[in-house]
């Protein structure tokens, strides 16, 4: 396996590095119970997924 010959600058290594960062995740709201969600997934209040029922979530008593 090749090592590296000449040692990497600061700088150098700052511009790879300045592409890694945190994103923060795309949240809307149900539609149906108007909880917020993350897109894409089922709705953990009331079970929904693009206007249908997808999880049949069990009645607290």
């Amino acid at each position: 396996m090749p090592n590296p010959k000449h040692r990497f600058s600061k700088t150098r290594t700052a511009k790879r590095r300045t592409h890694y960062k945190a994103v923060a995740p795309t949240i809307t709201i149900c539609s149906n119970c108007g909880a917020s969600v993350l897109y894409h997934r089922v709705c953990g209040e009331c079970g929904y997924y693009k206007g249908k029922l997808a999880i049949e979530k069990a009645a607290t008593a």
